[in-house]
């Protein structure tokens, strides 16, 4: 089988070989330093690409490594204890090994060799880490489910079992009707985007496949640009260190695909009652009390004493967490752990994708998190799925922690049938509540990217121009400001009133006005935090520290401003949002000037402060980037109105696949291909990925760099 061809026709299955001989099997680098692979067979490729990762991002997989076995403070101090304590509670290392188990075995000898490269360029990355020396540690060795367990600490947390406890901590606090007030996307979603413009058959140009992907802003970056090439395939995308193959988004020359978090609900919180005899912890059942599994770890702890940790699993799943109110367990059931399978049997037939179909054939056996795809292919053919597993059960599973006792909340032991549909026009995802999902899930985004961006298809916008639109949905808090009298306000405030009511809504980096606009919401946010009717939500948590992000009271009432603002009338909680409102626009007008967006909205990119010379280099970074855009924008860099502006969360990767020619695609990073700060291709994509720029894809082996012999073999 020949490589696919980066033209028109004829068509790439006919096409003559392109790329190096057989015998330039190795490492090769476009300008931009983003690795080209080339290897014999698929399980010699994944050990190459295990050991290109190892070379470019050796403190970050090891990083992640030591987070699935719950050893992190082993090597970084106490203050990852917390974190430790939830991965062996969770029992990550644990799911990734039987999932290992189960795999197909041509699965199994792939994932194998991925690890093996890992542990062969292993130390040569961590040598050119300085983090390791900074630490005072130095990498291990890889298992062969290593990349199991990656993949499932990138996304234990990813779902929306911990916006549970929050629902449980607002009807405990304020009653069960305020829950409402925060249905909304939560802390820890995602602001994705993908959207798809079809063929046009009078000029024979072929479809386009585009978006880009959100999550929290890591450096190194949480995707990584690589090709994947071998006489079976040749596929570019996006990988995640430490994790084989490219899961989430790929151009294989004849067909693409890229994916957005489908919002479903499919992890479920159990309120477990135990009782113990001796070291024996039995768990309430529906018919009395039955012994569950329970045993005793040591967290190891850097400069500090071993730390104890109770792990018990009950017939629903480990337990998390306890309930500091009501003295319950937490357990979490998942369908990973319940069906002992991650997905990792669809990698590679994805890889060997040509089309649509095969994408879809494929993707029958991804299991979480649950994704919207779009995927379409040079034939023209479009379409839209959902992949990965929905189990059946009680509804009130989805909205909060249910009794582990009654049998109605068991899982049923089936699974929602998914919709895939034929597109035909232009389409976008963007986790909003769409026909396709509406049924799987309850926590979905605000509408108005999604609406934003179909605007923009129907007016023919280009990539770019999609990507980097910063028109915000203003309409809530703008008519909170315009039932305000301005003439009773002092006269800065009315002049600011003015100022936000002329505004145009673009959180643009320049723009003194957006950062007058979240200067006020973030004093509302504040001053409704600070309201006595909702001063309850500031009782104690009853939850781990870990889960803060999650149940941070200021943090949720930020996060859906809109959503309190526009449902505290109906609760009858004696919240009158207008006199916050006015004290807030009072409170900034009287203030120190906001000054511009890009000023407030600095990157903060999330890293271990463990180096100085990457501490540096986020220093530097912040100081030269100025951000637009915002939460609920198409780019949704986001932050917590009333916590801080600071950009956290934002697009990790944007891309766009061009099917006509897959030369004309475009990619790009936030910050670059490598994870060591001494590198030149460290951050050299941030400024480009700071204003909308995109990186072009290299197609053609003969302007790649091979790296030497002395990395390769």
């Amino acid at each position: 089988m020949t490589l696919l061809r980066e033209s028109t026709p004829p068509p790439a299955s006919l096409a003559p070989p392109v790329g190096p001989p057989v015998r330039a099997a190795g490492i090769h680098r476009d300008t931009w330093g983003v690795p080209h692979l080339w290897a014999d067979t698929v399980d010699d490729l994944a050990r190459l690409q295990g050991r290109a990762t190892a070379l470019d991002r050796a403190w970050q997989i090891e990083v992640e490594r030591w987070r699935c076995e719950g050893r992190l403070a082993e090597h970084v101090g106490p203050a990852e204890v917390g974190w430790d304590r939830f991965a062996r509670r969770a029992r990550l290392d644990d799911t990734a090994r039987r999932c290992y188990a189960r795999l197909d075995p041509a699965t199994r000898r792939w994932v194998a060799a991925y690890a093996q490269g890992i542990n062969d360029g292993l130390a040569e990355g961590a040598a050119a880490a300085p983090e390791f020396a900074a630490a005072g540690c130095a990498p291990g060795r890889w298992r062969p489910w290593s990349p199991l367990g990656v993949f499932l600490v990138q996304h234990v947390l990813f779902s929306t079992f911990p916006n549970k406890l929050w629902r449980a901590h607002v009807a405990a606090t304020l009653g069960p009707a305020a829950t409402a007030l925060f249905d909304v996307e939560a802390p820890g979603g995602s602001g994705s985007n993908a959207w798809v413009t079809p063929a046009d058959p009078a000029t024979g140009r072929g479809p386009v496949v585009a978006g880009d992907p959100h999550r929290i802003l890591e450096l190194p970056g949480v995707y990584q640009q690589v090709r994947l090439a071998c006489p079976e395939f040749d596929v570019l995308g996006f990988a995640f260190p430490g994790v084989p193959g490219l899961p989430h988004f790929g151009h294989a020359g004849d067909v693409a695909w890229a994916v957005t978090n489908a919002m479903a609900d499919y992890q479920d919180v159990y309120r477990e009652r135990l009782r113990r005899d001796g070291d024996v912890v039995l768990v309430r059942e529906a018919d009395g009390w039955a012994p569950a599994r329970r045993r005793v770890e040591h967290i190891v702890v850097r400069d500090g004493e071993p730390v104890p940790v109770e792990v018990i699993e009950t017939a629903r799943g480990p337990v998390v967490d306890h309930d500091r109110d009501t003295g319950e367990a937490l357990s979490l059931r998942a369908p990973s752990r319940v069906e002992q399978r991650c997905g990792f049997d669809a990698l590679l037939p994805l890889l060997r994708s040509r089309t649509v179909d095969d994408v879809a054939t494929a993707l029958k056996d991804w299991v979480e998190p649950v994704n919207s795809v779009l995927v379409a292919d040079r034939s023209g053919a479009v379409t839209q799925l959902v992949a990965g597993l929905v189990p059946v059960r009680d509804d009130r599973c989805r909205r909060e922690p249910v009794p582990a006792w009654e049998p109605r909340y068991r899982w049923s032991g089936r699974y929602a049938a998914l919709p895939r549909t034929a597109v035909t026009g232009p389409t976008a995802c963007a986790n909003d509540r769409r026909p396709d999902v509406a049924a799987l899930g309850r926590d979905f985004a605000p509408p108005h990217r999604a609406r934003r961006i179909r605007a923009l298809l129907a007016e023919g916008a280009a990539p770019a121009a999609v990507h980097m639109d910063t028109r915000l949905d203003v309409g809530v808090l703008r008519g909170v400001l315009g039932r305000l009298d301005p003439d009773a306000r002092t006269g800065p405030a009315r002049d600011l009133w003015k100022r936000l009511a002329a505004w145009d809504g673009r959180m643009a980096a320049d723009s003194a006005d957006a950062a007058a606009y979240a200067a006020w919401r973030a004093a509302l946010a504040r001053g409704l935090h600070e309201h006595p009717a909702l001063r309850p939500l500031r009782a104690p948590g009853a939850y781990d520290e870990l889960f803060r992000p999650w149940t941070n009271p200021l943090g949720r009432i930020g996060h859906a401003l809109d959503a309190v603002v526009a449902g505290l009338p109906g609760l009858g909680l004696g919240v009158d949002v207008g006199p916050v409102a006015a004290a807030a626009l009072e409170e900034v007008a009287h203030g120190d000037p906001p000054g511009t967006w890009g000023q407030r909205h600095a990157l903060h990119p999330v890293h271990l402060p463990v180096c100085p010379e990457v501490d540096a280099a986020v220093a530097a970074m912040r100081d030269r980037v100025a951000l637009a855009g915002d939460s609920d924008c198409v780019l949704a860099t986001s932050s917590v109105p009333g916590l801080s502006d600071a950009c956290w969360r934002g697009p990790v990767a944007r891309y766009v696949w061009d099917l006509t020619d897959r030369a004309a695609s475009r990619w790009v990073v936030p910050f670059g291909a490598s994870g060591r700060p001494d590198d030149p291709h460290f951050a050299d994509q941030l400024p480009l990925w700071a204003t909308g720029g995109l990186v072009p894809v290299e197609t053609d082996w003969r302007l790649l760099t091979r790296e030497s012999e002395k990395r390769d073999t």
